[in-house]
């Protein structure tokens, strides 16, 4: 009988295939999730985007907003500054789902709203304050009659319960803060002030000196700017308007906002233009 002849085996080249086959199916599936998370997301984005949109409109803060967002608020008014939810950080979200980050970070001021709503809920009932929310932030118009003498700069001693409430929040969030002193337009000129200008700026520089001085909040956080009787809210044509238009605004600035005239030191003054 024949001998059957015996064959040398060849090595088996091709069993990468199978390793790099596995690769090619796990990352495919990796990017299949990662697609169906992008949709969500997306749906997110536009329920946050009209909320914050119609805040701005109204003036008011729409539970809508924190249901979206997550994050609690306490019986204080106050909530995580983050306000972390089902989606995570909301500037990571920003710029996931390409909402304006002005808009995410306006959002994170509104627990910092509803507080100070509630603990100067008399001072804003009897027109003494004011409190908003702008695009570049939270603003708390202190009106003049409340807060300064006429034609001075001095802080009413009768007002510093209702700064020192305004100073909590300040401390606890991490906002740089612009004080605004605005006028009327009737001019101004006696023995200290030659001007509304003057007037104006005078009065922010107080409201730092108490901020920083008496309630210990960096003064490095501040920047300081009067407009004089160049940005009115209101009519110069009435006494009710005047009174209005003369105020200090303390302005909590979105993280977004770029101070361009930098930091005032306490006794130097800065007129904006």
């Amino acid at each position: 009988m024949a001998r059957k002849r015996k064959y040398a085996e060849h090595a088996n080249h091709e069993r990468w295939l199978i390793s790099y086959a596995d690769f090619i199916t796990l990352l495919f599936a990796f990017f299949v999730v990662m697609f169906a998370s992008s949709q969500t997301d997306k749906s997110k984005a536009q329920q946050i985007s009209a909320a914050v949109t119609k805040a701005l409109e109204n003036g008011g803060v729409p539970a809508a907003v924190h249901e979206i967002l997550g994050g609690t608020v306490d019986d204080k008014g106050k909530g995580s500054a983050m306000m972390k939810g089902p989606g995570g950080d909301q500037k990571q979200l920003a710029s996931k789902m390409d909402i304006p980050e002005s808009k995410v970070a306006v959002t994170e001021l509104m627990p910092s709203m509803q507080y100070l709503n509630q603990s100067l809920a008399e001072e804003i009932k009897t027109g003494k304050i004011e409190i908003h929310i702008e695009a570049r932030g939270l603003v708390i118009s202190l009106r003049q009659a409340a807060f300064f003498p006429s034609g001075g700069n001095e802080v009413a001693s009768a007002g510093l319960g209702s700064i020192e409430k305004i100073s909590k929040t300040i401390r606890d969030l991490p906002n740089s803060v612009r004080l605004e002193g605005h006028t009327d337009s009737m001019p101004i000129h006696n023995e200290r002030f030659r001007s509304n200008w003057e007037l104006s700026t005078a009065r922010s520089i107080a409201m730092l000196e108490v901020l920083s001085g008496r309630y210990g909040i960096p003064a490095s956080r501040f920047s300081v700017a009067g407009y004089a009787e160049t940005k009115p809210i209101d009519s110069n044509d009435s006494a009710e308007g005047r009174l209005h238009n003369r105020r200090v605004d303390i302005v909590i600035l979105n993280q977004t906002v770029v101070v361009k005239q930098g930091d005032i030191k306490p006794g130097q003054q800065k007129v904006a233009h």
